[in-house]
């Protein structure tokens, strides 16, 4: 992959390819004008991780340009500062590096750091080595940890050691409200945090009015959405396949004193099976659907968007929030979607500056 090249005076003229290619990808669903939610132009990821590259009694942050043409042609590109990165990471990058490099027990054989960090500055750092973890190791990370005000995880095959936590305390503001969110190493969270919060208000004011009835959520993560979400409607039963994600969602609708939602660890295949009264057992059961009344459906899947059977589905809701991450595959969806709903409200967010990913958002009303 192509490594960004952060240019901040540059931002707005990015921003306007984006905004020109979304307008001419959905042009033929006759949109609304489109929202555009901006990102900082630089230092706007809180997440990030780095090859380790030894040479010699030296090493550095690292990571790969490959050439499109020849994808097994890499050239390796040393990395001091990280302008992508948010301020907390290019804080500890060099420390960090200083340490390994005056510890044999950290720096031997260390393949790779991987970055967790929040807007208030927390930091969560994984260690992942190609050998056994050992005590000499444990011993000179916590002392590391101390000094730098950190969390540290070791990984190795098969070994995995939390020093003190294994995850960090993100906060969000808005709408004026301030949600927590647990965010677990190792699992799904958004990395630009700043466009997140634009993502969630934007979300609420689209779902305004429906407190009377029920939301469903598919892809839920650790509740991202669903606990800014939650107090527009009477009840939210949200969906997720990942376990650690599932228990994060539970522990972020207790610290966030959202009542009124649940999560089930079920795919949105199976949840589709269930509503259509294919697919029993106890989970179903504890679901308890009979007691919904849903009139919203939110969906943020991955890259490949959803497939057919999950689009004829989500058609008998009246009203579909969908965030996708692949504008592509989201026009796609909305050839099936559009026969049965319009796009009442359209949204950019700018959650990856200086790239080609966009992600983007649609309101869609039942015709």
């Amino acid at each position: 992959m192509a490594i960004p090249v952060v240019d901040p005076q540059r931002y707005n003229e990015q921003l306007a390819d984006k905004r020109d290619e979304l307008e001419c990808l959905f042009s033929a669903f006759s949109p609304p004008p489109l929202e555009v939610f901006t990102s900082p132009p630089s230092h706007y990821r809180q997440r990030c991780e780095f090859r380790i590259w030894h040479e010699g009694d030296d090493l550095f942050y690292a990571m790969f340009e490959v050439d499109p043409e020849n994808p097994k042609n890499k050239q390796v590109v040393r990395l001091d500062q990280y302008l992508v990165a948010g301020e907390a990471i290019n804080a500890l990058m060099p420390k960090l590096r200083a340490a390994f490099l005056a510890s044999h027990a950290l720096r031997h054989r260390l393949f790779q750091v991987e970055f967790l960090t929040t807007l208030a500055g927390e930091a969560l750092v994984t260690l992942i080595y190609h050998r056994p973890l050992n005590d000499a190791w444990e011993s000179e990370a916590r002392v590391l940890e101390r000094e730098l005000g950190i969390m540290i995880i070791g990984r190795s095959r098969k070994e995995r050691r939390v020093l003190m936590r294994d995850y960090v305390w993100e906060q969000l503001r808005v709408d004026g409200h301030t949600f927590h969110y647990q965010q677990v190493e190792n699992s799904f969270t958004q990395p630009n945090a700043v466009v997140c919060q634009k993502m969630l208000g934007w979300a609420r004011d689209v779902t305004t009015g429906s407190q009377a009835r029920d939301l469903v959520e598919l892809y839920c993560g650790n509740g991202n959405f669903t606990v800014a979400l939650a107090a527009n409607f009477r009840r939210v039963l949200a969906t997720e396949i990942s376990r650690t994600s599932v228990a994060s969602a539970k522990v972020n609708f207790e610290v966030n004193d959202v009542g009124n939602a649940q999560v089930a660890r079920m795919s949105a295949e199976e949840f589709s099976q269930a509503l259509n009264g294919e697919k029993g057992g106890r989970r179903v059961a504890e679901m308890a659907l009979e007691t919904f009344d849903f009139s919203t459906v939110l969906v943020d899947p991955p890259r490949a968007g959803l497939d057919e059977a999950s689009c004829h589905q989500m058609s008998g809701y009246e009203q579909i929030v969908y965030i996708s991450c692949n504008p592509k595959t989201l026009a796609e969806n909305l050839t099936i979607l559009n026969q049965t709903h319009r796009i009442e409200r359209f949204a950019l967010f700018d959650q990856f500056p200086f790239t080609d990913h966009c992600e983007c958002g649609v309101m869609l009303q039942r015709r």
